[in-house]
């Protein structure tokens, strides 16, 4: 995965690394979904990647605003 490197006090450093944990949950989440028979279980599990996945886009969301706002400042 080619990740941009930010600076420890950048909030981005700390976004890009929740949301590797995120997609790590919700493929983990979905191949569960997969290996289960009990279909609750399997509902919970795929709702779950679908919410994490929602969570995923506000990270890339506040993400995208912050690198338009960095760019405004430094202009």
């Amino acid at each position: 995965m080619n990740e941009k490197q930010f600076n420890e006090i950048d909030p981005r450093h700390h976004t890009t690394k929740i949301k590797r944990m995120l997609d790590d949950l919700v493929k983990h989440l979905r191949e569960d979904a997969q290996k289960v028979t009990e279909p609750k279980a399997q509902a919970l599990f795929e709702m779950s990647a679908e919410v994490l996945g929602g969570l995923h886009k506000a990270f890339d969301d506040y993400e995208a605003n912050a690198e338009a706002g960095m760019r405004h400042s430094q202009a």
